[in-house]
Order: structure tokens, then C-alpha cells, then sequence
């Protein structure tokens, strides 16, 4: 190894460390600004050091915690199950499209091409939820939504299935008359695990921090998922605070109204980070495909 090559390398690590790290100080600022005393905040602004240490918006927090607990289970569920059968759905409609041999896949294509570019619109969709499939207030309504729109999800893992899973294992298969289901399940699908992955990863993300579809299918408290929860937990604050005359003018005004927005967003976004350096492996693997018969 040259000296030149080796002080390159030095510099690119070196160029990417620090672009790592520097991508960490939003979370510290995050972090640092959730255990910083609320006035403190309103007086001089966001800081990397708390200018005056305060629990205020973890302690507001935890006096809700029987509902973060429950939100927190609804969300995990939600998530979990979604992703796993966004992932069946969007390639079990991937698989035949990457086919060539299928009778108007190009027409079927464009189809779920044409998804990306219109939609029904707020109202048509609230209609079809509510009135055709009837999952207002029920899990499904945070579910369902996810499922059925995920257009480019399938064009991608069409995409993948193409360029990447060789056509002459598919053909060598079926010669030793495997049938479709076996091709898909036992050849294409382990040969596949990078798009699964990414797919699995937005998708999984996608169902974690969605409130929109809580915001407008759910009314029942039992229901809310985490971001629906911590969403009127915030609203109520909001309230409160400049309705301090309805009330106890002295307990309202300290209530943690700029924390309490940081520590939220605390809650909601640890999970995430602890959780996905345990799925990131996934990226690397299925990346070899072999097994062509000569």
C-alpha cells in the first residue's frame, strides 16, 4: 500500500466520518432541547447545552404513560403486521408483471403506473373507506390505506425482479416443472432480499409515522395510534395555554409547550434508530445470484 494511497483513503474516511457525525447533531439538538427548562427555550432559543436542565416534558409524559403504552402497542402492531403484508401484496403484484410471458402485463403495468400520477381525491376516498369497506374505527383504517397505494413500491420491485433475478433460473425451473407459487416463493424471493429489505424498511417507517389516516378514520381513543396520541396531547397543551384564563392561570403557564414538542419527537424517532442497525444487514444479502445451470 503506497503512502498516497493510504493518506486518500485517511482523507475519505476521515470526510465521511465527519459527514456521519455531522448528520447526528440535528438528534443531539433534538435531545438537548427536550431536557431544556421551557422558558428557558422562549428567552434564548435552541441550544446544543441547556442553559437551565428540566424533566418538565418527560414528567408531563409520563403522567399519560398508560396511554403511550397502549399507543405505543397499536403502533408496534400496526407497524409489524402492515409491513409484512404490504410486502406479500406489493410482490406477490410485482412477480407477474416482471414476467414477460404474462397476458397484458404491459396494460397492468401502466395501471398501477397511472395510481402514481391521479387519485380519487379526500372526499371519494373518505367514501370508500367509511361507506364501501366500512373500517372507520377499526384497525384496518390504519392498515388498509397503506396497502392499497403503494404504486411505486411495485414498479420498484418489478424493476428488481427484471434486472436482477436471472431468467434462466425461472426457465430451468420450470423445465424441472416447478409451479408458479414454487418459482416465487423459493427462487425469486430469496434472490430477492435487498429490495425486501428497503421496501420493508419504507414501508415499516410509513406505518410508523403515519397520523393521517388516525386523524381522519379514528375517533375512538382506545384506537390512536402513537403520533395520533401525542398529536392531541400537544393540541391540548396548545389549548390550554392560550385559553389560560378557562383555568388555573399559575398550573397552565407551566405546562411544556416547546419541550414537550422535542420530547415527542424523542419518543417517536428512539425505536426507529435502535431498531434498524438490527435490519441493516439486510441490505447486503441476496446480492450474489448464482445457481444458472450451464
Amino acid at each position: 500500500m503506497t503512502k498516497e494511497y493510504f493518506g486518500w483513503r485517511l482523507t475519505a474516511h476521515l470526510a465521511l466520518g465527519g459527514f456521519a457525525i455531522s448528520c447526528l447533531l440535528p438528534f443531539l439538538l433534538l435531545f438537548a432541547a427536550s431536557v431544556t427548562d421551557d422558558s428557558a427555550i422562549v428567552a434564548h432559543g435552541y441550544t446544543f447545552f441547556p442553559e437551565k436542565f428540566s424533566l418538565g416534558a418527560y414528567e408531563y409524559l409520563y403522567q399519560h404513560s398508560a396511554l403511550i403504552f397502549r399507543a405505543y402497542g397499536v403502533t408496534i402492531l400496526v407497524t409489524v403486521v402492515g409491513t409484512i403484508a404490504s410486502l406479500a401484496m406489493t410482490s406477490m403484484l410485482a412477480y407477474p408483471l416482471s414476467r414477460k410471458d404474462l397476458p397484458g402485463g404491459p396494460a397492468l403495468s401502466f395501471i398501477v403506473f397511472f395510481t402514481l400520477l391521479f387519485n380519487g381525491g379526500l372526499v371519494p376516498t373518505y367514501m370508500v373507506y367509511t361507506q364501501v369497506l366500512d373500517i372507520r374505527d377499526t384497525l384496518w383504517a390504519q392498515l388498509v390505506p397503506w396497502l392499497l397505494m403503494n404504486g411505486f413500491n411495485v414498479l420498484l420491485m418489478r424493476a428488481f425482479f427484471v434486472n436482477s433475478v436471472p431468467t434462466a433460473v425461472i426457465e430451468s425451473a420450470s423445465i424441472d416443472r416447478a409451479g408458479e407459487w414454487t418459482i416465487y416463493s423459493r427462487i425469486v424471493l430469496p434472490l430477492s432480499l435487498p429490495i425486501l429489505a428497503t421496501i420493508g424498511l419504507f414501508q415499516a417507517l410509513a406505518f410508523w409515522n403515519d397520523w393521517n389516516n388516525g386523524l381522519v378514520f379514528i375517533h375512538n381513543p382506545e384506537l390512536l395510534n402513537l403520533q395520533n396520541l401525542l398529536n392531541r396531547i400537544m393540541s391540548n397543551i396548545e389549548f390550554l395555554t392560550m385559553n389560560s384564563n378557562l383555568g388555573t392561570g399559575e398550573t397552565i403557564a407551566q405546562l411544556p409547550r416547546e419541550t414537550f414538542r422535542m420530547a415527542i419527537a424523542v419518543i417517536g424517532i428512539v425505536p426507529v434508530i435502535l431498531v434498524y442497525p438490527f435490519f441493516q444487514r439486510y441490505f447486503v444479502k441476496g446480492l450474489t445470484i448464482g445457481a444458472v445451470k450451464g
